[in-house]
């Protein structure tokens, strides 16, 4: 692992989201698209965790996004950010709040 110094770290803008609504991409079997409240901004993020997710059970779920990734184009949709998530036997667990948290509060 490749560590990095604290003045790249303070450039990683960490988010809490609610998710408002999510929902398959049409011809993956993996990615969701989901569209999540920032506080003061609603974004799109895509995010490979439709096969261990059902885009029904995300939806108010408060998680944590990296907010000012670039953009970037996966199966002709703009991902507008990412969501954090741990990897449990080649398995994603999303990350999220233990207490309800405002949509837009910095990770700190």
């Amino acid at each position: 692992m490749e560590n990095i110094n604290f003045d790249e770290f303070k450039k990683v803008d960490l988010r809490v989201a609610k998710i408002l609504k999510a929902e398959r991409v049409e011809g993956s079997d993996k990615l969701l698209r989901l569209e999540v409240d920032l506080g003061e901004e609603q974004r799109q993020i895509l995010a490979g965790i439709g096969k261990e997710y059902e885009p029904e059970s995300l939806v108010n779920r408060e998680i944590i996004v990296v907010a000012n990734l670039e953009p970037r184009t996966m199966m002709g949709l703009e991902s507008q950010g990412m969501l954090l998530a741990a990897s449990i036997e080649g398995k994603p667990v999303i990350l999220t709040t233990d207490k309800e948290v405002p949509p837009g509060s910095e990770i700190r």
